[in-house]
């Protein structure tokens, strides 16, 4: 029983669901949200205040100027794309407090709420 109580505590550790996401949000925890997809899907929809940072391009020249404090909540398409794994491994390879959004930005817009679209700032979820 007690290795059952450790798996669930684990992934409870490093994944959040869109329900937790937004009430970290509303709380006003320092939380920051990263879509680790590429450019275009992150123009063509996100969560609104997302940072666009493609899991491929995660360094630490990219991340320089990132909140140590924060915790980054990774995210990507949802079940069938692994980007929001890599980009939570990177992050974490990083030094960041991380944890992964469960069902992605499918299970996002599915509970209801919100997204955003457009390329954002130059540098930040663009191809740029």
């Amino acid at each position: 029983m007690r290795d059952q109580v450790s798996h669930y505590e684990n992934k409870l550790r490093w994944e959040m669901d869109s329900w937790d996401l937004n009430q970290a949000r509303e709380n006003g925890e320092n939380v920051v949200v990263i879509d680790a997809r590429g450019g275009s899907a992150y123009a063509a929809e996100h969560i609104p205040g997302a940072v666009g940072l493609p899991h491929r391009e995660m360094s630490a020249d990219a991340t320089a100027g990132f909140d140590r404090q924060a915790l980054y909540v990774i995210y990507c398409d949802g079940i069938g794309c692994n980007a929001s794994t890599k980009g939570a491994l990177n992050m974490t390879r990083l030094g960041f407090r991380v944890k992964e959004l469960i069902g992605g930005l499918d299970w996002w817009r599915r509970d209801g709420y919100p997204t955003a679209k457009g390329a954002g700032a130059p540098g930040i979820g663009c191809a740029c």
